[in-house]
């Protein structure tokens, strides 16, 4: 319950204070490409339950292109969308999940429909957590983009290094879980940003 007054109360303090951004960038992305300033998919939920995740749209829209995984150096990234996709512009819009509540402040992200098969055994008691914008993962491949821009294949890392990697980490949450650690990891996600902005190593 705790968690979810949180989610309530600041995720309607974000919609207010980025509202300015949120014009800001709808008006970039318009201008910078063709095609709607949201970018909305099917993802994996709390239990299984798919939902439609909301962010800025990043890249080209294309229809050819089947693959899920991003890389820094992927081609339908747009001028806009790399200024934001860098600094997690592009999931502010996810602070309307969390309102509605398929999404949480911290949790796993979520995934698209697939990945979730491949939980087996204790792993599945991560479907059992609300997906969230930020998490320990999120922390530790806080430049996952780029690691996967750095290997030769990066559909065949990130499922035999990366994604299990992960879920071990989400697992760990799933048990240890508080909003203290939440708090924690919210600041650490807000940090992580800042360093970003203004270049600390």
């Amino acid at each position: 319950m705790a968690k979810r007054i949180f989610d309530i109360l600041f995720s309607i303090i974000g919609l207010i204070f980025f509202s300015p951004c949120f014009l800001l960038v709808s008006i970039l992305i318009k201008i910078d490409s063709k095609g709607p300033v949201f970018f909305l998919q099917e993802r994996v939920g709390r239990n299984g339950v798919l939902f439609k995740i909301i962010k800025f749209r990043s890249m080209i829209t294309d229809q050819n292109y089947n693959s899920t995984l991003t890389t820094a150096n992927d081609n339908r990234i747009t001028t806009i969308g790399k200024i934001i996709r860098r600094f997690k512009i592009d999931e502010l819009p996810e602070l309307l999940n969390v309102l509605i509540g398929n999404m949480s402040f911290v949790g796993p992200r979520p995934d698209v429909p697939g990945y979730a098969d491949l939980l087996q055994g204790e792993d599945r008691l991560i479907l059992k957590l609300k997906p969230g914008i930020t998490s320990l993962a999120s922390l530790k491949y806080v430049n996952e983009e780029v690691i996967l821009a750095s290997v030769d294949d990066p559909m065949s890392y990130n499922k035999e290094v990366i994604f299990p990697d992960k879920v071990k980490l989400n697992l760990n949450y799933y048990y240890d879980h508080n909003i203290w650690i939440d708090i924690k990891v919210i600041f650490a996600t807000i940090f992580n940003i800042l360093k970003k902005i203004f270049k600390i190593k």
